[in-house]
């Protein structure tokens, strides 16, 4: 027998981009709606003067008047092996890795580590209202292994890869193009599209991979349907002067990739601060995506996304905190730092944009726009529910609104964990906030 249960708050969803249709036309917001959920899918959608008319007196409806429901965050890109490193004083890129980040990942070595790590992990996303991310492991084939089994107890919709690093590493975080590949390999077989999990091939970045360990990548993709690529690309200036030297042979940054077969519609790049022209175009020819990290890009000094200009050359977009060189697991907390990077380059960033960035936009720079992303009919019902009240601050503030987008922009700057009243994954709490 169908498992259905309904949901009955405000609820808003984007269905469009609003830089193609407009702001006002790339959403829908039911002020006093209902979401009903069937088996873990969304089976109706609408104001609930209209769906309370088509449910059976008996069914099982959830109220919540002071709350508005929305679609499960998105992070395009993320490492679960930095969590406990979060908020490491000073340095910028290159010194933060070999001071920080290094040291920290050869500990997940022992798969027992890893796994506390990744639940822990996990909680903190959910605590957050984040039901999918693009998530580094680290070197260690242990540590997917370990995420994944995490991650698959809880039926959560998450992409993850093996780091492959044969250079510029310590030992202990260094592997081969064999080695990686074997284990890259051991890994796809085991986990990618078993229930909602999927691979992503992950060479750190141009600068710790030779040129036979971009090819062993390139190969991955080739021999695997629906693998994702997942790396960075031109994060800090001193960054890409590096790679220049390390590539003499490419044009930029974004060649090296080019070169080894992993530019695809599948593959997203973090950051992608500092391109020139040609690499905006060869990103859009591939269909190729990006994630924009503001906490990330101001915490270590990297510089401002020009979502304008990426935008304008067509690029999907979507945001990532980028944890732990985020400084936050909270969207809310990545979209007001956005927020400030997009004003301090003399533009503006509308709420609904951001909300679109965070969720539908996060879904197709993932290609997963018809799973989640948004809350339309015959999707999975990953959503999160947000308490309008959860502070005296928001409370005062968001009585004051008189229309959503305001609402939105109000939690955008003013909200963190304590705004997330419970979080589903398929139509089942993964998180309920403590009172």
């Amino acid at each position: 027998m169908a498992y259905i249960k309904a949901w009955r708050s405000a609820i808003l969803h984007c269905i469009e981009n609003p830089t193609d249709v407009g702001s006002e036309k790339a959403f829908e917001y039911y002020p006093d709606g209902i979401l009903v959920v069937t088996d873990g899918i969304i089976s109706a959608l609408g104001h609930a003067s209209e769906i309370l008319l088509e449910l059976p007196n008996s069914m099982d409806i959830e109220h919540h008047p002071e709350a508005l429901i929305i679609p499960g965050f998105i992070d395009t890109h993320i490492h679960y092996p930095q969590s406990d490193m979060i908020a490491s004083y000073g340095e910028q890129l290159l010194d933060w890795l070999n001071h920080y980040t290094f040291p920290e990942e050869s500990k997940f070595s022992d798969k027992e580590f890893a796994r506390d790590v990744a639940d822990r992990f996990l909680k903190e996303l959910l605590r957050n209202g984040t039901t999918t991310a693009l998530v580094f492991g680290t070197v260690h084939k242990q540590s997917v292994d370990a995420f994944f089994e995490a991650t698959e107890s809880l039926d959560l919709r998450m992409i993850c890869g093996k780091v492959m690093m044969d250079r510029h590493a310590p030992d202990d975080l260094t592997d081969t193009p064999e080695s990686s590949y074997q284990d890259s390999k051991a890994l796809i077989e085991t986990w990618h599209e078993k229930g909602r999990l999927h691979y992503a091939v992950t060479p750190r970045f141009a600068p710790t991979s030779t040129s036979e360990q971009l090819s062993a990548a390139g190969k991955l993709l080739t021999e695997y349907d629906n693998l994702y690529l997942h790396t960075h690309l031109s994060e800090n200036v001193q960054e890409c002067e590096w790679v220049q030297a390390l590539f003499p042979e490419s044009k930029h940054y974004l060649d090296v990739y080019d070169q080894h077969q992993l530019l695809s519609e599948r593959s997203v790049f973090a950051h992608g601060i500092h391109l020139c022209d040609h690499e905006y175009q060869r990103l859009s020819e591939t269909g190729s995506a990006v994630a924009f990290c503001p906490t990330s890009n101001l915490f270590l000094g990297s510089g401002l996304f020009d979502l304008s200009k990426a935008e304008f050359h067509k690029l999907n977009v979507g945001m990532g905190t980028d944890v732990g060189g985020g400084t936050s697991f909270s969207m809310f907390k990545t979209l007001n730092e956005a927020y400030k990077v997009i004003q301090l380059q003399g533009q503006n960033l509308d709420p609904i944009k951001s909300f679109y960035l965070a969720t539908l936009g996060g879904a197709k720079a993932l290609r997963l726009e018809h799973k989640v992303g948004n809350l339309a009919v015959g999707t999975e019902a990953d959503f999160v529910i947000l308490d309008k009240t959860a502070t005296p601050l928001i409370k005062t503030r968001l009585a004051r609104s008189k229309e959503i987008a305001d609402t939105l922009f109000a939690l955008m700057i003013l909200a963190d964990d304590r705004v997330v009243k419970a979080t589903y994954s398929m139509g089942k709490c993964v998180h309920r906030r403590e009172e």
